[in-house]
């Protein structure tokens, strides 16, 4: 790897003083280690606090021809802000002013790096949230960047939904707005959309204007167990089918609820479990929630437990946000692996049964997670990293998990996203349609400085 020419370096140790540093423990921060893959460090990083600094730090980067790595949270999960070419990142997350809210037009803008809690805080005394909820608190810019989704987005739609309009720094240093303010627009190509989970490879979030709701009149959550998998994921599917307005449905296999109980103390049934929530007027959740209980006894559910004080709701979310990071503690040592298939719900019995059935055959533990009333699942495989026969397993049946997804007309990614972990899997799902991102990628980053090799090989 090509040294940083030490002109580049003093051009920005001298516009960002201690906010550059190419100290190991910085860059280490800054690594981008995503599960099974590794860490990769920049050859330095710099911390922006405005469009501006950005705009400095990338027309820099495009002079001295250094790749140029976005970062949010670093939370993403197949190594999107790793540097495979080193370089600088560019950390945004010092970025994190809410620059205006409108209640009247239920939408706001905020800098790339406020966290979607900070902007829920913020948003307290309006009565409006945000919905998208990935787990993580990952930054807003991130989040775009990543065409994030999560537990909410059943009912609320994902990033690629609520994202109205960005400000882009393109590789050349130039500032883009993407799109004004108006819900709709037949203006031009969408660009808005075109940077949303782009990754990175096409620019630099600046700032993100966003759709908020409501916050609802109630809210209730319930868990109930079923006897297998094929009676909730029937459930939610027929649930959806009609018209049952759910804000979250959540399933947890057997093997995850032990671990949620060993690593919370509750005493949650060890069975495939369904984690649910209605939203909206009072009468209204009561009743869709009956409803709901009708249709789970059908499929063999058993008796739901209600959660409805926001105390015992978040205790129920706590759970379910961190069954990945409980399956861990279940194998001290291990390191995570979790893929990430989403199937059209009509298969996605079928590809969940299926799918279970493969991982009785592996050589290691491993859970199943799925915000399933999008059809979006996850199989938490828990990997002995030392052991080669056990990382051959894993990624043998990540092939397959994607072929069996691909077969089914589903993605191999419904919410991670391609990094550089799912290269390959992104040219077997849309073909030659890789090509045309290719062409996209060289006319906008005609020098590739732009997090090179993401998404594309």
């Amino acid at each position: 790897m090509t040294p940083l020419p030490s002109a580049f370096s003093e051009r920005l140790s001298t516009r960002f003083g201690q906010r550059f540093s190419a100290a190991e423990a910085i860059r280490a921060q800054h690594a981008g280690a995503g599960m099974h893959l590794p860490a990769l460090p920049p050859q330095a990083v710099v911390m922006a606090e405005s469009t501006d600094e950005i705009v400095f730090a990338v027309r820099t980067c495009a002079e001295f021809g250094v790749p140029i790595i976005p970062f949010g949270a670093g939370t993403s999960l197949e190594c999107h802000v790793g540097a495979p070419r080193g370089g600088l990142c560019i950390d945004v997350s010092g970025m994190k002013r809410v620059l205006r809210v409108d209640e009247a037009d239920q939408d706001c803008t905020v800098e790339a790096g406020v966290t979607r809690v900070a902007l829920n805080e913020h948003l307290r005394h309006t009565g409006l949230f945000f919905p998208v909820d990935p787990g993580a608190d990952a930054t807003l810019g991130g989040m775009a960047s990543t065409r994030a989704s999560g537990t909410t987005t059943l009912r609320y739609g994902g990033m690629r939904e609520n994202v109205l309009g960005l400000t882009v720094v393109t590789p050349d240093g130039a500032i883009v707005r993407t799109a004004r303010r108006a819900r709709k627009s037949a203006a031009g190509y969408d660009l808005t959309h075109l940077f949303v989970g782009a990754e990175g490879t096409l620019g630099v979030i600046a700032d993100v204007t966003l759709r908020l709701f409501p916050v609802p009149e109630a809210t209730s959550a319930a868990v109930c167990s079923f006897s297998g998998a094929d009676g909730a994921v029937n459930s939610v599917i027929q649930a959806v089918q009609m018209g049952l307005p759910l804000a979250r449905a959540e399933f947890l296999d057997d093997a995850a609820m032990r671990a949620v109980n060993a690593t919370f103390q509750t005493t949650y049934a060890v069975a495939d479990t369904l984690f649910v929530e209605f939203h909206g007027a009072a009468d209204d959740v009561s009743k869709q929630a009956e409803q709901f209980g009708a249709l789970a006894a059908s499929n063999g559910g058993g008796s739901f437990q209600w959660a409805i004080e926001a105390e015992a709701r978040s205790q129920l979310w706590r759970a379910r946000h961190h069954a990945g990071l409980a399956a861990a503690a279940s194998r001290p040592g291990a390191r995570p692996w979790s893929t990430d298939v989403c199937v059209p719900i009509s298969r996605l019995a079928e590809c969940v049964t299926q799918t279970k059935a493969e991982l009785a055959r592996t050589p290691f533990p491993a859970v199943v997670l799925g915000h399933i009333g999008d059809g979006n699942f996850h199989c938490v495989l828990l990997i002995n990293a030392e052991d080669k026969s056990e990382v051959e397993a894993a990624a043998r049946f990540n092939d397959a998990l994607v072929a069996r997804a691909l077969a089914m007309d589903g993605t191999c990614t419904g919410e991670h996203g391609i990094g550089l972990g799912k290269r390959e899997s992104l040219r077997a799902e849309l073909g030659d349609a890789v090509g045309l991102m290719v062409k996209i990628k060289h006319a906008l980053d005609p020098t590739g400085i732009m997090n090179p090799e993401k998404i594309l090989a």
